[in-house]
């Protein structure tokens, strides 16, 4: 099977959740570029790029990690905008959180996420996550 390559954005704000991610890529020999966005706001200015810069995410074959309780702009704030931007509407979004509340799954769902994923408590397992994660998007048609 050929390589596909992904460019996953993760949008956390948390420093060892970010760790952990980066820890899990290593560990499973996953090698997809990550690209690191501390809230919504950054992700946002990530994937459109400005008027003089082009999008410091590729756009082609992206996807989005994402938490949903961050500073500025929270994950579920930059869901909606994300699917309100008709370039960016249709990338693939996984959340990726702490948070058990059912509003915030029903919401994310009406968002079109593709997955709501609670961060597992040990590494070992938030490792195996990450694997199954990346299994399925290497056989998934990314635009």
């Amino acid at each position: 099977m050929p390589k596909r390559t992904v460019n996953v954005l993760l949008v956390e704000d948390d420093e060892v959740d970010v760790m952990n991610v980066q820890r899990a890529f290593k560990r499973n020999q996953i090698d997809n570029p990550l690209y690191i966005a501390n809230n919504g706001l950054d992700a946002l200015s990530m994937l459109r790029g400005s008027d003089s810069e082009p999008p410091s995410v590729p756009g082609h074959r992206r996807l989005v990690l994402l938490d949903i309780n961050m500073p500025m702009m929270n994950g579920l704030e930059f869901l909606q905008e994300l699917r309100q931007d008709a370039s960016l509407r249709s990338t693939p979004v996984v959340i990726l959180t702490t948070s058990d509340a059912d509003q915030d799954r029903l919401e994310a769902y009406r968002l079109n996420v593709a997955g709501y994923i609670l961060k597992p408590v040990t590494f070992a397992t938030f490792a195996e996550v990450m694997a199954s994660l990346n299994q399925y998007w290497a056989l998934c048609e990314i635009p």
